[in-house]
Parts: C-alpha cells; structure tokens; sequence
C-alpha cells in the first residue's frame, strides 16, 4: 500500500552532556531515541521517519540544528504540533521551529555552513556546574601559541591527520572558513571561570571527531609538547601523521547550521 508522505524541516537545540550522541543505539540514551519516543507519543502512532543534518558524538552539545521529518497518511498542524511537541520532550531537548519543506528537498546532500564551538578552562578548578558545556585543564597552555596555531587551518587543506578512522575511500580534503581561538565572551554564566577560551570553527564540512582532533593538536602545541613547524606539518595532509589526543566532548558544541541557497 502507498502512502501518502509529508515532509518538514525542524530547527532543533539540545544539551548532549547525559546523551550517547544523536544516533539511536541499543542499551543507551540518544537523542534521536528521545526524540522518536516523543514523535510516537505525540503523533498518537502515526509513521514517521526523521533524518539529521549530521550527527554528534557522545556529550556534545547542539544550539542550533536541523532535522528532516517524514510524516506518513496525515498532514500536522504546525499551530498544534510544535508546543505539544516541546511539552512532551525532555526538558534537555527544544524544538525551535517546524515548516513544510518537499520532496525534492534532502537534508544530508543540501549544502550547510556549520559553525563549531569549543570552550575550555585553565589552571584553577571550575565550578561543577560548567562540566556540560566547557572542559577544565588544570594547567598553564601557551594560550598565545594556540592563537597563533588555530589560524593554521584556515584554508583548503588535505585533513588527513584530522579523520578519525579513515579509510582509502575517505574524501579528506576541505575548507576552514574560519579558526580563531579567543577569550570566550559568547556564553556566560555567574558561575562560569573569570576567564575562559574558545574555539570557533566554521566550514562546510567536517570529519568524524575533526575538532576534537584539531583542539587536541592545539592543546598539546600550548603544552610546548609541538610547535608551530610541527603542526603546519600535521595539517598537510600528504605527510600521514596519525594523531591520538582526541580532546573532550563536552566542551564541544555544534553553534549553528546555515542551509545554503
């Protein structure tokens, strides 16, 4: 039998410091989990099949996102939908917005300008409560070096070092917008450190665990464990450099997706 199918583009936010990632797994809390629980409850059992576009790692944190969303037999009322649907998710999970979109439309081959954010701390204990959204190394960096290092992969480069298990077929060249490394003044909180850093990458494209990558690479360049000739060399891609200092997700956060024209 054929149904008829209903198409619509949602706008979403969460906090992924108690998630697995956004990918349905068995025996763990994802979000695309809380998110097709509260779909079935809401659409009262009514088919539905919702599409990311991309997915986050375990802990990471998204401000703003979009999902496709399929809806089979019956059209939704948005008017209704949307405050029924951000009642019944998780208090850690919002819905910003809902509208039709069509058949044509494909939310994983779209083009999408991402912007990534990654906030961190140094030398003295943070507050407990700033563990969702920022990592704390307890240490002196060479803040001033990682400035000067993040501003390395701006450009076209091949990001080898930067693919997380690649594999021969793995398409590893790409383009940093932009990479700069400043004193964090976008979020805050009374609770947050006097002083705390970020790391804003923007692009079009990334690889699996790329900026957890890069923030490693940086981390260990203000430990003075490499320099900056080190880390040119790292960035070129057709030198092969495996890297293993993979930097926490928590402190990560997906910023902001722009659909393309």
């Amino acid at each position: 039998m054929q149904y008829k199918r209903f198409y619509y583009l949602i706008e979403l936010q969460y906090l992924g410091f108690r998630y697995h990632g956004w990918q349905k797994q068995p025996d763990v809390l994802t979000v695309e989990h809380m998110l097709g629980k509260t779909l079935n409850y809401v659409l009262e059992g009514q088919r539905f099949k919702v599409i990311a576009a991309g997915r986050t790692d375990a802990m990471v944190s998204v401000n703003q996102t979009y999902a496709e969303l399929f809806v089979y037999e019956e059209m939704l009322d948005l008017d209704t939908f949307l405050p029924l649907f951000n009642k019944n998710l998780p208090q850690d999970i919002k819905c910003l917005s809902i509208k039709e979109t069509t058949a044509d439309f494909n939310i994983i081959q779209h083009p999408k300008l991402k912007e990534y954010l990654y906030f961190f701390c140094v030398k003295e204990k943070m507050h407990p409560f700033c563990a969702p959204l920022m990592v704390n190394l307890q240490e002196d960096l060479d803040i001033e070096l990682m400035k000067e290092g993040a501003l390395l992969f701006e450009g076209d480069h091949d990001f080898y070092s930067f693919a997380f298990r690649s594999n021969p077929e793995t398409k590893t060249e790409g383009t940093i917008d932009v990479c700069q490394l400043k004193e964090n003044d976008i979020y805050t909180a009374n609770f947050f450190p006097e002083t705390s850093y970020v790391l804003k990458v923007v692009g079009e494209g990334f690889k699996r665990q790329q900026i957890r990558l890069m923030m490693g690479a940086l981390i260990d360049l203000g430990r003075h464990r490499i320099d900056l000739s080190d880390l040119k060399k790292i960035i070129d891609g057709k030198n092969k450099i495996k890297l293993e200092h993979i930097a926490q997700a928590s402190g990560l956060i997906l910023n902001s997706v722009q659909l393309k024209n």
